[in-house]
């Protein structure tokens, strides 16, 4: 395939999966502006590398990988500490207990491992299918499946375990 068209298909694809795109970086680096500064590089990065495309048909789990790839990397670069002032700080003393139940889904899976957390939000917040993810991740179905099944239990374990401590 030309290279003229694989740019063509790349943004084609680019304009029907950009809600999904920035989703998936946001997932990541949980900030709006750094959200679309991981888009902006991914796009960039695919336009200039589009002629590494070997099979037309995957250009969407290309493209998801290099977004993946973006915001791990953004990351590793922006490792940030937030200071906390005093009041802030007083806030979060234990002894304040909070007497409703409050599970939160974002917080037990940032507590996930990176490995499990990437089959997590690429399945079921990306809605991506199990080959997809596997394609994205340059990873085996069965790996994947294996991957997916584990995150799932340790998300039960840790949930259950934030809802026990919730009601003691």
């Amino acid at each position: 395939m030309l290279k003229r068209n694989k740019e063509k298909l790349l943004t084609l694809c680019i304009t029907d999966n950009k809600e999904n795109i920035y989703r998936l970086a946001y997932s990541y680096v949980k900030n709006k502006e750094d959200a679309l500064d991981v888009v902006q590089d991914s796009i960039y990065k695919a336009l200039s590398s589009i002629g590494l495309l070997k099979n037309p048909e995957s250009v969407k789990s290309w493209l998801f990988r290099i977004v993946v790839t973006t915001s791990l990397d953004f990351l590793r670069k922006h490792k940030r500490v937030q200071p906390v002032d005093d009041e802030a700080l007083d806030f979060f003393i234990p002894g304040a207990i909070d007497v409703y139940p409050d599970i939160d889904l974002e917080r037990s899976l940032d507590d996930l491992p990176l490995k499990y957390r990437n089959v997590i939000v690429l399945r079921y917040i990306e809605d991506l299918k199990i080959e997809e993810v596997a394609e994205v991740l340059n990873e085996n179905v069965n790996t994947v499946k294996t991957r997916i099944y584990q995150a799932l239990q340790l998300l039960r374990v840790n949930m259950q375990e934030e809802s026990s401590k919730e009601i003691n």
